[in-house]
């Protein structure tokens, strides 16, 4: 007990959390990422409707403006009701919490990739670090959009029409994490060149511990801060990518709607003046694009060296 309060003091003593106790604009991100987050994990507990239910749809409810109670059923929306009675505020956050399950997987998949792409391009050198790098500058030359869109039509072809939407959730967290790999590597890979020279990685060779062993217990712990940095925008980037796929109509299957699948839903009553089905999932995205993009550009801040000195 007086160990764990020793270790609370140093964290609210800690330069890190006096940076984030000055920033208004990072507290503000960061208390609005945490209850988008916590508040689509456990929809389930809270929504009025499981919106991944047809059974709990009711027409009479449908087209309900935001804030109103429906005429027929005196159910009450919040968000409004879609075409189809759905409410539109469980499903926003229904929604949420897929592309955010979406995002997170892509990201630790692209994470995972990366690094160890960056890892052996650093460490080997040679013939391995050409082979990664090319590959690398070959995807920088093309659009990521285009890079994850490719992937998810040519995971789609190689499996049978009765799997593809078993397996379209992992369809599209590889695609969206083949797309993003690059960014990984390239900085881990960096990083690696300035470590591999210097004196605890050759006092670690001349032990005789293997390449691995130096990668994963010495080399590795000291390229963690950039990859935490790169993970956290990433998340943001991840949302969008994922709820672009589902707009073009590329991403999770209608039946487990995402954020950008809602959108797509709500587009076509936009000029019929029921504004509410696209805006609401819509400004959702952007709150959770924006709230981590500025918590991503504190963390930068803080944990970049570089960064601080500016």
């Amino acid at each position: 007990m007086k160990a764990l309060k020793l270790r609370s003091a140093k964290v609210f003593e800690s330069d890190v959390f006096n940076s984030f106790r000055r920033s208004p604009g990072a507290v503000l991100a960061t208390v609005v990422l945490a209850v988008l987050v916590v508040g689509s994990i456990f929809a389930p507990l809270w929504a009025p409707q499981n919106t991944l239910d047809p059974g709990s749809y009711d027409l009479m409810s449908a087209n309900t403006p935001p804030a109103t109670a429906n005429e027929l059923t005196a159910h009450f929306f919040l968000f409004g009701s879609d075409d189809q009675g759905r409410d539109l505020l469980s499903a926003v956050f229904f929604g949420a919490r897929i592309s955010l399950m979406v995002a997170a997987g892509a990201v630790l998949f692209s994470a995972v990739l990366g690094i160890w792409a960056g890892l052996a391009a650093g460490f080997f050198g040679g013939w391995v670090d050409t082979i990664i790098m090319r590959l690398a500058d070959i995807q920088l030359s093309l659009p990521s959009l285009f890079i994850a869109l490719l992937t998810f039509g040519l995971t789609r072809s190689l499996l049978p029409a009765s799997a593809r939407e078993t397996y379209a959730v992992y369809i599209v967290i590889l695609a969206i994490g083949i797309s993003g790999w690059v960014t990984y590597a390239r900085t881990v890979r960096g990083a690696v060149l300035v470590e591999r020279n210097k004196e605890y990685v050759q006092a670690a060779e001349m032990l005789g511990l293997s390449s691995l062993q130096i990668l994963v217990r010495h080399i590795l712990p000291n390229v963690r801060r950039p990859v935490i940095i790169i993970s956290t925008v990433s998340l943001a980037l991840a949302v969008i990518t994922e709820a672009t796929l589902s707009y073009l109509g590329a991403g999770v299957p209608s039946t487990s709607p995402s954020l950008g699948t809602l959108i797509r839903l709500g587009q076509d009553y936009l000029f019929a003046g029921e504004w509410w089905i696209a805006f609401f999932p819509g400004f959702m995205l952007f709150l959770l694009a924006m709230s981590a993009n500025i918590f991503g550009d504190w963390l930068r801040d803080v944990l970049d060296p570089k960064a601080r000195l500016k």
